[in-house]
C-alpha cells in the first residue's frame, strides 16, 4: 500500500511540475506583454505632452513680449493722466494669456502615475502649480482691469505694472519648467 502511495504521488509530481512550468511561462509572458503596452503608452503619453508643452512654450514666446511691451508703456505713461489704462493696452496690441495645455499630464496622473520617471512626474507638477499660479494672476488681472480701463491716476497704472510683472515672471518661470523637461 505504501508502495502505491508512493508511486501515485511520484506520478502526480511528474504531472504538476509542467502544469506549474507553464501556469509561470504564461504568467512571464503575460507580464512582459503588459509591459510591453505599459512601454507604448508612455510613449504616446510623453509624445503627447512634448506636443502640448511646445505649443504652450510658442504661446508663450508670442505673449512674453507683448506683456514686456505693455509693462514699459505703463512705465512710460504713468504720469500721463491724459491716457488711461486700456489706452496703453490698446497701444501694446492688448493682453494675450498663454494656453497651458496639460491634458496628457492630468490623464496620466490620475491613472498611471507609477509607470512615470519620478523626476519628470516632480516637473509636470511645478508645471501645473504654475498653471494655476497663471490662472490666479489672471483672474486679478481681470478683477482689477475691468473696472479701472478709464482710469488714469498713476497708482492704478503702477499696480497694472505690477500686476503684469507679477505675470511676466510666471510666464518665464512656465517656459524656464519645459525647457527643463525637454532637456531630461
Amino acid at each position: 500500500m505504501k508502495e502505491k502511495i508512493r508511486n501515485y504521488s511520484i506520478d502526480f509530481v511528474k504531472e504538476m511540475i509542467p502544469v506549474i512550468v507553464g501556469i509561470l511561462i504564461a504568467l512571464f509572458i503575460d507580464n512582459w506583454n503588459e509591459s510591453l503596452k505599459d512601454k507604448q503608452y508612455m510613449e504616446l503619453v510623453y509624445s503627447t505632452i512634448n506636443g502640448e508643452l511646445k505649443e504652450t512654450n510658442r504661446e508663450l514666446a508670442e505673449d512674453i513680449p507683448v506683456h514686456r511691451a505693455l509693462i514699459d508703456s505703463l512705465s512710460f505713461y504713468s504720469a500721463d493722466t491724459n491716457v488711461n489704462i486700456l489706452d496703453i493696452v490698446l497701444k501694446t496690441k492688448g493682453i494675450t494669456l498663454p494656453k497651458i495645455k496639460m491634458s496628457a499630464w492630468k490623464s496620466v496622473s490620475h491613472s498611471k502615475i507609477d509607470l512615470m520617471d519620478f523626476k519628470k512626474v516632480i516637473q509636470l507638477s511645478n508645471m501645473e502649480e504654475h498653471k494655476d499660479i497663471l490662472k490666479d494672476q489672471t483672474d486679478h488681472l481681470v478683477h482689477f482691469l475691468y473696472p479701472n480701463l478709464y482710469e488714469t491716476d498713476k497708482k492704478k497704472k503702477e499696480t497694472l505694472k505690477i500686476i503684469m510683472l507679477d505675470v511676466l515672471e510666471t510666464e518665464k518661470t512656465m517656459q524656464q519648467l519645459i525647457e527643463d523637461f525637454k532637456h531630461n
